[in-house]
């Protein structure tokens, strides 16, 4: 078990969020689900023997969802980054990640079905981001910035551009 885990709070999506996300991400299952035993469902108003927790792994990278009610909601003040190598990475991710309700947002930004925060970005726009020629990271940020799902080859010739 990894030292440091996500750990998710749903109002009572908690297994559909994990079924939508291993189906997006390779190398990912559902390692175990935990049900609220009688007492314990009674005290927070749920069924007996519906799902609490569901342990999750998508793509080497474990997750904990819990069903607990609808107290909290997700913020963009936490998000989750997915780094592609391509840009046929960004788009595939950027699609299934804003499917069926998703947000799209700026900068990489979007919020999927379920109001979680995720980050979709070529490894590329980091490396351009802190490149040594300040005028050259600085018209990439701005192409960035005028950009929602990014565009490598747009951020390609921003960093070309005199």
């Amino acid at each position: 078990m990894q030292k440091i885990s996500p750990f998710l709070w749903f109002d009572n999506q908690a297994e559909n969020a994990a079924k939508f996300y291993l189906s997006i991400f390779k190398n990912s299952k559902i390692d175990k689900i935990t049900r609220y035993p009688e007492e314990a469902a009674k005290k927070i108003g749920r069924e007996p023997g519906s799902v609490m927790t569901v342990e999750f792994t998508l793509n080497g990278v474990q997750f904990v969802a819990l069903n607990a009610g609808p107290n909290f909601k997700f913020t963009e003040a936490v998000s989750f980054v997915v780094n592609c190598d391509t840009q046929e990475e960004v788009d595939y991710f950027w699609e299934k990640l804003t499917a069926d309700g998703g947000e799209p947002g700026p900068c990489s930004w979007l919020k999927d079905k379920f109001g979680l925060s995720w980050q979709v970005q070529p490894r590329l726009l980091i490396e351009l981001l802190g490149d040594p020629d300040k005028a050259k990271a600085e018209r990439v940020m701005n192409a960035m910035m005028e950009m929602t799902k990014i565009d490598i080859a747009g951020l390609k010739k921003a960093a070309e551009s005199d």
